[in-house]
């Protein structure tokens, strides 16, 4: 993903939308909160695995694990600068349009949606894995990403987007399906070890229903009377 930094292909950038603008904001706020807060502070709005766990942090021994608000807070913080500023470029690149098609209040739980869709999935991944000995957590706008790279792909299907690395045209539909086969091909074998790569599947998988619910199509159609 961060090795695939997209640019749009010859398009001019509009102004950034509100509600992008906001979710650019807090994800910067939430990065120099954690920097000012310490690691140990922000534990318990990280997305952990479901049970409780005790590990050492900075010294001491602290118990961690799953509450619900995580779902939603994990979503915000980021585990470095370069982690936040990709996914930052992307929203910016990408929301901005989804947003003006959606509208501002269905875009926002659009966005939503798909980050606690995204960390649901990623909360079974992670449970299984501290079941077998691997605790970690979670952090990161990365699935909401993933979401509105595939609302983007649907709502511009013909769109030239262009890879900076490697430097390849193709249209948003092409670039959706390729990282969606690449994020299930590397989840699955379990490559790349510290990306979510189910959590980004998740994203999208959550981003598709709801679309879908939306337009009414499969598996939400809508019987005529």
């Amino acid at each position: 993903y961060t090795a695939g930094l997209l640019i749009r292909a010859g398009a001019l950038m509009p102004p950034v939308p509100p509600i992008t603008k906001v979710l650019l904001l807090a994800c910067g706020l939430v990065y120099v909160l954690q920097l000012v807060l310490g690691e140990l502070a922000m534990l318990p709005f990280m997305l952990w695995p479901a049970g409780e766990y005790t590990r050492a942090f900075n010294g001491q021994i602290v118990s961690v694990g799953f509450l619900p608000w995580q779902l939603f807070t994990y979503g915000f913080m980021h585990g470095s600068e370069t982690h936040l500023l990709f996914n930052l470029l992307a929203l910016w690149m990408f929301g901005g349009d989804v947003e003006r098609v959606l509208g501002p209040r269905r875009y926002l739980l659009y966005v939503l949606t798909c980050i606690v869709g995204a960390g649901l999935i990623q909360l079974v991944v992670t449970t299984m894995a501290a079941q077998s000995g691997e605790l970690y957590n979670t952090v990161g706008i990365s699935g909401g990403v993933f979401g509105v790279l595939l609302a983007f792909g649907m709502a511009f299907p013909n769109r030239q987007v262009m890879l900076l690395i490697p430097p390849i045209p193709m249209k948003a539909r092409t670039l959706v399906v390729v990282y969606g086969v690449i994020e299930l091909v590397l989840g699955v074998s379990g490559t790349r070890t510290g990306i979510a790569h189910f959590a980004h599947l998740g994203g999208m998988l959550f981003g598709f229903l709801l679309l879908q619910y939306w337009r009414g199509r499969w598996p939400f159609e809508r019987r005529r009377p």
